[in-house]
């Protein structure tokens, strides 16, 4: 049997080696409540499912052709995959030696490696949590997703001279100015995905008949700096649906039809996104 260091947190769709150049990601679509983390919660455990990008791994899963595909079983709230290992934030970790000064503005506001809050509730934890747990959720979770991601867009490059990351979100219904929007792309303003393939995503959703922004309010976060890098054939892009779009009308339940539709619109994008790389100069090595 293996250990439980060694089973991994996410779940592989799709083949371990790449039979196309676009890898999708999942990081926050995770449900599966470790024990230790619901008993450390000042609030229900439905408080804090606002900090799940909901149900939108069945959208994923509808929309994929033959791309390598992972999906991470994690909840956000146990340790979230968008955010550097830096980001401790000292007021959730006991004994946390980070500076409040160095962190994120996201990991400020407490939206950290490890969430400290979610609106309306506020703080979620009852006490703080000790600095070993926070570094086994380092060694088990966080950093085999991405040496994994960093695995499959290696891999995607070397075959087609070309990768590229979609990662997927769910966001929740825009307040104004932003209200009609109902997707967003982001690459982290211009330097995570090359300027063609942007273009090209953003004019699938237009094609679409869907209103989308770039960079606005979402532009990325650290899985775009981290595994973004143009120069090298490796290009990331962020794409943030509006829930509205594939769950109920209470934002909780998948619906059977707004999946579909969402799916085929994500389908799209990603055939959009082949059309792009087609015609991509070669990268240097």
């Amino acid at each position: 049997m293996a250990s439980p260091a060694a089973i991994p947190s996410f779940d592989i769709i799709g083949p371990a080696e790449p039979a196309t150049p676009v890898i999708v990601s999942v990081p926050h679509a995770g449900r599966d409540y470790p024990p230790a983390l619901t008993a450390a919660l000042r609030v229900p455990v439905d408080a804090i499912r606002a900090l799940e990008d909901r149900h939108v791994d069945a959208v994923a899963r509808a929309a994929r052709g033959t791309e390598t595909m992972l999906i991470q079983r994690r909840p956000r709230a146990w340790i979230d995959l968008n955010r550097a290992e830096r980001d401790r934030d000292p007021r959730v970790e006991a004994g946390g030696a980070s500076a409040l000064a160095m962190l994120s503005a996201k990991a400020k506001s407490g939206l950290g490696l490890i969430p400290r809050r979610v609106s309306p509730v506020g703080d979620i934890w009852k006490w703080p949590i000790e600095a070993e747990d926070v570094r086994d959720r380092i060694a088990r979770d966080h950093r085999p997703y991405h040496a994994m991601l960093t695995r499959l867009l290696a891999a995607a490059r070397a075959r087609f001279g070309v990768a590229v990351l979609i990662d997927l979100h769910s966001m929740p219904p825009l307040a104004p100015p932003h209200h009609l929007t109902r997707l967003v792309i982001g690459d982290r303003f211009g330097t995570s995905a090359g300027a063609r393939i942007v273009a090209q995503v953003e004019g699938a959703a237009a094609g679409h008949g869907m209103r989308a922004a770039l960079n606005a309010p979402y532009a990325g976060g650290h899985i775009l700096d981290r595994h973004g890098d143009p120069a090298r054939g490796i290009h990331a892009i962020q794409i943030e649906l509006d829930r509205r779009l594939y769950l109920d009308p209470a934002l909780d339940r998948p619906d059977p039809e707004g999946v579909a539709a969402s799916a085929r619109l994500v389908r799209r994008l990603i055939d959009a996104i082949g059309d792009a790389i087609t015609v991509l100069p070669a990268a240097a090595e």
